[in-house]
């Protein structure tokens, strides 16, 4: 994973996984909204809040409940770009963030898929937020990303696994 500063109060979180699994299969999961749960950790309990089934496209807003160290908080974000299979943005509307926009990309190479995740964030309260990243958002984000890899992983079949 790779953690960088972009901006003064940006930063940007990086993955990126190859799986074994066809790129119609990686990008039909990712497209049901319903399947976050499953590669969300138990620690943050999640909860999508917006009736399901939904069709996944530009401009849906998807309502979420999440805890932060105990506290329940929503969130919402937007679908701000959709282009199947290549890969979807979405944006935080409402949510613990001053910005956060998630970058999903698939790339078919053979019988494997290359995944991206890229996270472009920036918390609030400007040199107080700079301080919870340091302490403590950048490593609760590198816990929460670990766990979503290895769910992924699990799901799919890591090509870095197989050899």
């Amino acid at each position: 994973m790779t953690h960088t500063r972009t901006r003064a109060l940006d930063y940007r979180l990086q993955r990126r996984q190859t799986l074994h699994a066809p790129l119609e299969s990686v990008f039909a999961f990712f497209s049901d909204a319903g399947n976050l749960a499953a590669i969300t950790p138990p620690w943050l309990g999640f909860t999508i809040l917006t009736p399901l089934p939904v069709e996944m496209r530009e401009g849906l807003r998807l309502d979420y409940r999440i805890r932060l160290a105990g506290v329940p908080l929503r969130w919402r974000t937007e679908i701000v770009q959709w282009d199947p299979p290549r890969g979807f943005v979405d944006r935080q509307e409402r949510g613990p963030y001053a910005l956060w926009e998630h970058r999903h990309r698939f790339h078919a190479d053979g019988a494997l898929v290359q995944m991206a995740d890229e996270v472009r964030y920036r918390l609030p309260l400007g040199p107080i937020g700079r301080l919870a990243h340091a302490l403590a958002v950048r490593r609760a984000l590198e816990a929460i990303f670990d766990y979503r890899r290895d769910r992924i992983d699990e799901r799919f079949g890591s090509a870095a696994r197989r050899g």
